[in-house]
């Protein structure tokens, strides 16, 4: 960031579990200035002016909108106040930031997006977990190249609440892995099928297992659940040629390689002394940054507003995870049925 840059002004809209995170990051960012805080409830506007001195807190989005030297919200409040919340700030031309996921409905988020090219507008969806140094890590290896052959994806996704009331497990925890498998994997999936249920009536799904179906043939599969005695967060991505074991609850060497794979003979003359060859190697634990992944997704939505570049997490990425929430729901309430998706390219052609 230059000095000679412009200044990017932002205003966070809800301040409740992550609308305070969000407030934080962005008054720590050099590269941005926030001007103020959306917020109803009096008691939170309180705590608001109490730890950030200065900062001006107001009760309607509109007060906003109409305020031209805001260049940007960011919008951090229940899933179904996202689009409305999202498509006014648009159409006054601020530059959007909106929480995952990204609407309740995948014509919700086509909408979004059609506006926000329409108008050369920055529209972000805070996929998290893309911008850890862990995923980029797993990424990096992946696109290298001597990864190999993508067999499997296999996730934990686990622990004892957060109940939601508005939204099913799978829009809770599962949304993760979607983002995830859509940056790592050079390829869309084709299929869904989940299974899950609820043990309370009238609640959201709790507890879910969801694979996903690609071309290649590889597979990926995600337990979720808001009813696990611990908290688990593990991913195992199998290679043809190496493996990778992520565990965000470790407190260090979160990422492990490891150079390891199966090997399949059909030559007749081998066949009968070993069909399947394994081979095992070292393992070794990148090194990770250790700046918080929500700081550097601040930073890149104020350069992508700044340089016009199309946010790692743009909006066509949020369509596309809810397109596969959406699909896999319709899966688990028809009890396990496989449901078609869209492919990538599909996907990006209803958005052009």
């Amino acid at each position: 960031m230059s000095k000679d840059d412009p200044e990017i002004n932002l205003a966070v809209v809800g301040y409740g579990y992550w609308g305070t995170n969000l407030v934080r990051n962005f008054e720590e960012l050099p590269c941005a200035n926030l001007q103020a805080v959306v917020e109803p409830d009096p008691g939170k506007c309180q705590r608001v002016q109490q730890r950030y001195r200065g900062l001006r807190t107001v009760s309607a989005l509109e007060d906003i909108l109409d305020d031209s030297s805001i260049d940007a919200v960011a919008i951090a409040t229940p899933v179904d106040t996202h689009f409305d919340l999202a498509m006014a700030a648009l159409n006054a031309g601020k530059h959007v930031w909106i929480e995952k996921p990204m609407t309740e409905t995948s014509e919700q988020a086509r909408q979004l997006v059609e506006v926000a090219k329409r108008r050369k507008l920055t529209l972000f969806v805070d996929h998290t977990f893309l911008y850890t140094s862990a995923i980029r890590k797993m990424q990096e290896i992946v696109a290298h190249g001597d990864f190999g052959k993508i067999y499997y994806y296999d996730s934990t996704r686990v622990n004892l609440g957060l109940f939601q009331h508005d939204v099913n497990v799978i829009s809770d925890l599962a949304v993760h892995d979607f983002s995830i498998l859509d940056f790592i994997l050079p390829e869309r999936p084709i299929a869904v099928s989940a299974s899950g249920t609820t043990h309370f009536p009238g609640m959201p799904e709790n507890l879910a297992f969801v694979s996903l179906f690609y071309e290649s043939g590889t597979i990926a599969h995600t337990n979720v659940s808001w009813l696990a005695p611990v908290k688990v967060r593990q991913i195992l991505l199998g290679g043809a040629n190496k493996m990778i074991v992520y565990d965000d609850m470790a407190p260090s060497e979160k990422v492990k390689v490891y150079d390891c794979g199966v090997s399949f003979t059909s030559d007749p003359r081998e066949i009968y002394q070993r069909l399947v060859g394994y081979r095992t190697g070292d393992m070794w634990a990148p090194k990770l940054e250790l700046t918080e992944a929500l700081r550097v997704a601040g930073e890149h939505f104020v350069d992508c507003i700044r340089t016009g570049e199309t946010p790692i997490t743009d909006g066509a990425l949020g369509l596309r995870v809810v397109e596969l929430i959406e699909a896999a729901t319709t899966s688990m309430k028809r009890r396990g049925e496989t449901v078609e998706i869209k492919t990538g390219e599909k996907a990006r052609d209803s958005i052009r």
